[in-house]
C-alpha cells in the first residue's frame, strides 16, 4: 500500500483553473466514489479550497494510482492533459507525509500559518471517513497530520501578529482602543480594501459601521452588507465627531481630510482619540494630520511596515514549525514502515513454517516408530535451523525499512522467496474496522 498525492494550489495555477478543479462538499462523496471505484485506488481524501485542491491517497501500485488520478481530474476539468499537467504537482511515498503536515500546519498556505486550513482538512478526512473513502495507511496519516497542525500552533506563535493590509489595520485598532467591542467605524469609499477592511473590524467587535462615498448607490450597498447605514460624502465631518475609526480608500486625486478639517472635528470630540487607516493610494489624508494630538494615522506604507515586521516574526516562528514536523515525520514513517514489512515477515516465517512441517513429517514417515522425546528433538533442532535461517533477513529487512527504500526491499524479498502477502483483504479489513470505530465515537 502505497501513499500518492495530486494536487494544484495558489502557486501553480491561476484562479481561473483552480475554478475548474474546485470541488463542493456535498459534491465529495460523488469524486471518492469514482476515483476508487475500480480498486486501484484504495482509499482517498479529497482537500478542495479556494487555494489548493488536492488528491490524497492509498494505491497499491503508484504507477496505475497516479494514471487513474490524473485522468479522473482530466475529465473533471474538462481539458487537455497536457494543460492539466502544467499546473499539478504530483508527490509519492515518503513526500507524501511532510506536504501534508506542512499544509495542515499553514506552511504551504497563501497567508503563512492561516489557521482557517486546520479545519479544512479535518473537514476533508471527516467527509472521507464517513463516506467509508479511506483505510488504515490515510486514517493514520490525517489523524496525525490534524495533531501535527494543533501542536505548530500551540508551541509557536506562527498564527499571531497580522500578515495582511486588512488585519494590520484589525490588530492597530485593537491596540490603541484596547478592544473594539461597541467601536464605530466610517468608511470613506465603497472599494474592496475598504470593504474588507471594514469585513474585518466587524467581526472583531466594532458595533456600527457608517459609510460615505460620492456614488450614494455605492454607499448605501456597502453600508447594507455590515448592517450600516450610508450618509452624503459633503456631510462626512458632520459624523467624524462620533466615531471611533476612520477607514479611507477613495479614488481621490487630492487630499479629503485636512489638518484643520481634523483639528475642528477633535475639538468637538473634547481629546477623545480616533484612529484614521489611509490606505488610499494617492493618499486621502494629509500626513500632517498626524500631529493632532489624539489622532493615530497609519497610511499603507505604515500598514506595509507592520505586515512585514509581522511576517518577519511568523517566518521565524515557521522555523520552530519545521522542527516540529520533522518530529513527527520521524514517527509517521516509522509507523508507515513497519506497515510494508510486517505482512511480508510474517509471511516470511509462515512459509518457513510450512517448509519446516513438510519435511519434517517426511522425517518421521522415514524413521519409523521413534518416541515422542526423538520427535521433539527433531523438531526443536529444524526450529532452531528455520529461524536462524530467517533471522538475517528479517532484521536487514527491519533496518531498510526505515528508508526511503524500504518498500523496495520488501517487494523483492516478496518476489525472492515467492511470498503471498494478502495486502487488499489486510488493508480492506483494516479500513472496515477504523470506519466502524469513528462510526461508534
Amino acid at each position: 500500500m502505497y501513499l500518492v498525492t495530486i494536487g494544484l494550489n495558489h502557486r501553480t495555477a491561476p484562479v481561473g483553473f483552480r475554478e475548474k478543479l474546485s470541488f463542493t462538499e456535498d459534491s465529495l462523496p460523488k469524486h471518492l466514489d469514482k476515483l476508487t471505484a475500480n480498486g486501484i485506488v484504495r482509499g482517498c481524501v479529497i482537500l478542495s479550497t479556494c487555494n489548493r485542491t488536492e488528491i490524497y491517497a492509498a494505491v497499491l501500485d503508484v504507477d496505475k494510482g497516479l494514471t487513474k488520478i490524473r485522468e479522473y481530474l482530466t475529465k473533471c476539468c474538462r481539458c487537455d492533459r497536457s494543460e492539466l499537467n502544467n499546473y499539478l504537482y504530483t508527490y509519492t511515498l515518503f513526500d507524501v507525509i511532510p506536504h501534508l503536515f506542512r499544509v495542515v500546519s499553514g506552511l504551504d498556505s497563501m497567508i503563512l500559518g492561516e489557521t482557517q486550513i486546520l479545519g479544512q482538512v479535518k473537514k476533508a478526512y471527516q467527509v472521507a471517513c464517513e463516506y467509508g473513502a479511506t483505510n488504515r495507511v490515510l486514517n493514520t496519516l490525517f489523524q496525525q497530520a490534524i495533531a501535527v497542525g494543533k501542536r505548530v500552533r500551540t508551541e509557536t506563535m506562527i498564527n499571531r501578529n497580522a500578515v495582511s493590509i486588512s488585519y494590520a489595520a484589525v490588530e492597530l485598532a485593537r491596540q490603541i482602543f484596547e478592544g473594539l467591542d461597541g467601536r464605530t467605524v466610517l468608511v470613506l469609499g465603497a472599494g474592496k480594501m475598504s470593504e474588507l477592511t471594514a469585513k474585518h473590524l466587524v467581526a472583531n467587535g466594532v458595533e456600527s459601521v457608517i459609510v460615505s462615498n460620492r456614488s450614494a448607490v455605492k454607499a448605501e450597498a456597502l453600508a447594507k452588507q455590515f448592517g450600516g447605514r450610508a450618509v452624503r460624502f459633503d456631510a462626512l465631518h458632520d459624523h467624524m465627531t462620533a466615531v471611533d475609526i476612520i477607514i479611507t480608500a477613495t479614488a481621490a486625486t487630492h487630499y479629503i481630510l485636512e489638518k484643520q478639517d481634523l483639528e475642528k472635528v477633535m475639538q468637538m470630540r473634547s481629546g477623545k482619540k480616533i484612529f484614521i487607516i489611509d490606505i488610499a493610494v494617492p493618499r486621502d489624508v494629509n500626513p500632517a494630520v498626524a500631529e493632532i494630538p489624539g489622532v493615530n494615522l497609519f497610511d499603507i506604507d505604515e500598514l506595509q511596515h507592520v505586515v512585514d515586521k509581522n511576517l518577519d516574526e511568523r517566518k521565524k516562528e515557521a522555523n520552530k514549525a519545521e522542527k516540529i514536523i520533522k518530529e513527527e515525520i520521524d514517527e509517521f514513517w516509522k509507523w508507515l514502515s513497519m506497515q510494508f514489512v510486517t505482512p511480508t515477515i510474517a509471511s516470511l516465517k509462515n512459509r518457513g513454517e510450512e517448509i519446516r512441517q513438510k519435511e519434517m513429517q517426511k522425517a518421521y514417515n522415514r524413521l519409523g516408530n521413534i518416541t515422542e522425546r526423538e520427535k521433539k528433538i527433531i523438531s526443536s533442532m529444524t526450529n532452531s535451523i528455520v529461524n536462524q535461517l530467517l533471522h538475517d533477513p528479517v532484521m536487514e529487512l527491519k533496518k531498510y525499512a526505515l528508508t526511503k527504500q524500504g518498500h523496495l526491499y520488501t517487494e523483492i524479498l516478496q518476489n525472492l522467496f515467492n511470498l503471498d502477502v494478502p495486502k487488499e483483504k489486510q488493508f480492506a479489513a483494516q479500513s472496515q474496522e477504523h470506519n466502524h470505530a469513528v462510526g461508534d465515537e
